[in-house]
């Protein structure tokens, strides 16, 4: 009885402050928990909108009963309520189950007229993340590019003549027994000379622009694939009906996706022979998004989302760079390509993986 009084005392104090009104007006999320056991002691209607929970809800709630990872903030709180320090700052990730992880910086605060609370402020930091990870792509991509045609054109000119010695050694040959290893060579020089004209593929082809209906790229790779996993896979469509046409070059776009969806369904090989694999293609019309640096008014969400093993974590962060595959008979190439294919139409890239949801994300700029 004693807690509860002491509980509802210290509730009426801190709504007896006047503090409460001018929180409530703040754009940010705001978070006002008891120093002690960190219980919700106020939320405004912007921490209600980004957690998903009424005032009533959070009030009922600690810190760590919201976030599975609220420890690496307890020792920060701690601090702040033995008054070791007024207030702080920090960059963090908080992750809710069932949900994605917030990417946030925080802002620990000390009430010196409420000595038995501790503020918090959120900020989203979604959009510096997701600049920085797209001038990175943007960076690796012009390196790649460069890299890929130097080394491609620096592995063709000798490859030419390795096969021709190869076929003139063969004619000298008397013994037909012989005559297999010189076959070898030829077949591994033919074997390197596509897959050299596969890395050139993208500066040999004149960039042929057009209207381009997303939805008739969509249904050519989808009927692409399924000719290819005919049972086991299901490829569902989510299209937006009103995403408008896109200047572009359509087998370029047809191939990129054609790429990521392929690489979804070798993923899914397991799934596919249990019967349950399932890919989505999903259109969006996306406003006011920052791609390349630019901010585009209009530009066309798609995704591809498979329920496969995700991305192995040794090579999430790379998968774009060239030879680089999850598959031991991949070539590493088709991201890359598809990447590429993508930044010539202005566009971009991007790809989130877990087990069970690997999503990519693809954006273009789409003009009115």
């Amino acid at each position: 009885m004693m807690v509860q009084d002491s509980k509802a005392a210290n509730g009426r104090a801190l709504e007896s402050s006047g503090l409460l009104p001018g929180l409530e007006a703040l754009p940010t999320v705001v978070l006002v928990l008891e120093k002690r056991k960190l219980r919700v002691a106020f939320a405004n209607a912007s921490a209600e909108t980004m957690l998903d929970l009424s005032r009533k809800q959070l009030m009922q709630l600690s810190w760590p009963d919201l976030f599975t990872n609220a420890d690496e903030l307890v020792e920060v709180i701690d601090a702040i309520a033995d008054n070791r320090f007024q207030a702080t700052h920090l960059d963090a990730v908080l992750e809710r189950p069932g949900h994605e992880p917030l990417h946030v910086h925080v802002v620990v605060g000390f009430f010196e007229a409420q000595p038995d609370y501790v503020l918090l402020e959120l900020f989203e930091n979604q959009q510096k993340l997701r600049t920085d990870r797209e001038e990175r792509i943007l960076d690796l991509s012009s390196v790649n590019k460069q890299l890929i045609r130097n080394l491609a054109h620096e592995i063709k000119n000798p490859l030419g003549g390795i096969r021709g010695a190869a076929q003139l050694l063969e004619f000298e040959l008397e013994q037909p027994e012989l005559r297999e290893y010189t076959q070898v060579i030829i077949k591994e020089s033919d074997r390197l000379q596509t897959l050299v004209d596969r890395l050139l593929e993208p500066h040999r082809h004149p960039y042929i622009v057009g209207d381009v209906n997303i939805h008739e790229v969509c249904e050519r790779v989808r009927a692409v694939i399924l000719a290819e996993f005919p049972r086991g896979l299901e490829i569902e469509r989510d299209y937006d009906v009103s995403v408008p046409d896109l200047r572009g070059d359509k087998e370029q776009l047809i191939q990129a996706l054609l790429n990521i969806v392929r690489n979804a369904a070798e993923a899914l090989r397991e799934r596919i022979a249990q019967g349950d694999a399932r890919i989505e293609i999903r259109s969006r019309i996306a406003r006011k998004v920052t791609i390349a640096k630019k901010l585009c008014k209009l530009a066309l969400d798609l995704r591809v989302v498979d329920n496969g093993p995700g991305i192995p974590d040794l090579i999430r962060d790379r998968i774009f760079y060239p030879l680089v595959s999850g598959r031991e008979d991949g070539s590493g190439l088709g991201l890359t390509l598809a990447q590429t294919f993508v930044h010539q139409h202005g566009g971009l890239i991007e790809c989130d993986s877990r087990p069970g949801h690997t999503e990519f994300q693809i954006l273009l700029p789409l003009t009115l």
